[in-house]
């Protein structure tokens, strides 16, 4: 579940996937039931499609394509209209 806000953390374009992967994994059942580490919870498959997200978002600012044609900001994809 994603959050949106008008204040989104400034520094990249992936900073509001990663806020809510970070909200995701404190808010888990495996972190609090269990007592495992963040980096636990996401290895064992929690928050899966905010990590594919993130990850995405991440590898999209590393293509060379996007020269040519843009940046892609994965926040104003996955904002609901």
């Amino acid at each position: 579940m994603s959050r949106y806000y008008e204040d989104k953390p400034e520094g990249c374009a992936c900073a509001g996937v990663k806020e809510d992967l970070g909200v995701c994994l404190l808010q888990s059942d495996c972190l609090l039931k269990e007592g495992k580490s963040p980096r636990q919870c996401l290895e064992a498959g929690n928050c899966e499609a905010l990590k594919s997200s993130f990850f995405e978002c991440k590898r999209s600012m590393l293509d060379a394509r996007s020269r040519f044609r843009g940046r892609t900001d994965i926040d104003t994809m996955l904002k609901p209209s």
